[in-house]
């Protein structure tokens, strides 16, 4: 069973607090980083591993207005929207060892810890 367990939280997301659940119930003890409190830096966004476009939350505000939805925008451009604005950031993110999954919906753990 993994021991390096990390989970991209926010608490106010039924998703994110089931996710964090199922890690749980499977006896890991994830590393929890709420993003929202802590955010992150380009560099920890790449080693997820995931396309930036997969990892945007497009029904936030600040996608419409920073215009994320032009093909154009590059990932550098991308990358650089979440850090700046956090909420972009899809939740939760599940990382275990070098595997990353978008847990929406949040069984998608079982992928990664071969549930």
């Amino acid at each position: 069973m993994p021991n390096d367990v990390i989970i991209y939280h926010n608490p106010r997301c039924s998703k994110s607090r089931k996710a964090l659940e199922l890690l749980q119930q499977h006896g890991l003890t994830p590393v929890v980083i709420e993003y929202l409190k802590a955010p992150l830096d380009v560099e920890t966004l790449r080693a997820f591993g995931l396309p930036p476009r997969e990892i945007l939350r497009k029904e936030e505000d600040e996608y419409a207005a920073l215009n994320l939805a032009d093909p154009g925008k590059t990932d550098a451009e991308l990358f650089a929207a979440i850090v700046q604005h956090p909420i972009l950031l899809q939740r939760p993110i599940v990382i275990v060892g070098k595997r990353a999954v978008v847990a929406r919906p949040p069984e998608r753990v079982n992928e990664l810890i071969g549930r």
